[in-house]
């Protein structure tokens, strides 16, 4: 009894005080601040179970070199999503951004790789491996053979955009008839120019050279360019094509260092 004496007059006391100030004995933005808190509330639960599913779908990788509870959820997506991926990231990111020149620093690269490999399987020992060979591999691969793969294979996804078994058979057959006897008689006529061999020499060459590494191609890229042109995006056509050109290239670079052939 004597509680609820004091709970009433505490009440009584409090109204009084709210009475002396002259405020309102009902809060009324209390109540207005109170019922809008409540209905952000009641609003975000609603969302929660959809943000909930959101959170769960995203897959975080954070690294022992930076703890987790230091760094946005951003950061840490976008970090987690480089560590994952790495080297490939980065040549697909370069591949996007400056697709003609990665693609050529692509096939000088394996072009160099390819001439080196070609020598040491013919040289009796490493000290006669021709430098100035390789380079002049690697120089065809980034000045010629990069940007010409870029540009012929975004031509074939313009005029032939389709994927289906016939229209791959049409792109392999004007890879096998237009681009691969054209960037083959480039690449003797480059090479044997190089060497000092003049023009009746170099045609001497194509003479004796060029319809022999064709038939020979036959046996090998036709498999090849249909992997290439069913399976493979346009983007990253030709770092397949260059890929298969390796062990191509190994023989091409030994037809070219056979000795010229005379003009007479």
């Amino acid at each position: 009894m004597g509680s609820k004496c004091k709970s009433i007059k505490h009440l009584s006391d409090r109204c009084l005080h709210r009475r002396s100030e002259k405020q309102p004995l009902l809060d009324v933005n209390f109540y207005i601040e109170h019922f809008v808190t409540n209905q952000q509330w009641r609003s975000n639960y609603s969302r929660f179970p959809q943000r909930l599913s959101k959170i769960r779908d995203v897959k975080v990788y954070p690294s022992s070199n930076f703890p987790s509870h230091s760094l946005p959820f951003s950061t840490l997506q976008k970090y987690s999503t480089e560590s994952k991926i790495g080297f490939l990231g980065w040549y697909l990111g370069k591949l996007e951004s400056y697709p003609l020149i990665t693609k050529s620093i692509t096939s000088s690269l394996i072009y160099a790789a390819a001439d080196l490999t070609s020598q040491i399987i013919t040289s009796p020992s490493f000290s006669s491996i021709d430098s100035i060979r390789t380079l002049r591999m690697a120089a065809y691969g980034m000045l010629i053979l990069g940007p010409s793969q870029h540009f012929w294979f975004n031509y074939m996804s313009k005029i032939l955009p389709k994927r289906d078994t016939l229209t791959t058979l049409k792109k392999l057959f004007m890879g096998q008839a237009v681009y691969g006897p054209s960037i083959t008689a480039v690449f003797f006529s480059y090479n044997a120019s190089l060497q000092g061999e003049s023009g009746g020499e170099i045609t001497a060459r194509l003479k004796r050279d060029l319809l022999p590494t064709l038939a020979t191609g036959l046996l090998y890229w036709p498999i090849c360019d249909f992997i290439t042109y069913k399976f493979v995006p346009v983007h990253l056509q030709p770092l397949v094509n260059s890929s298969c050109a390796y062990i191509w290239t190994i023989y091409l670079t030994y037809m070219a260092s056979l000795k010229k052939v005379s003009s007479d």
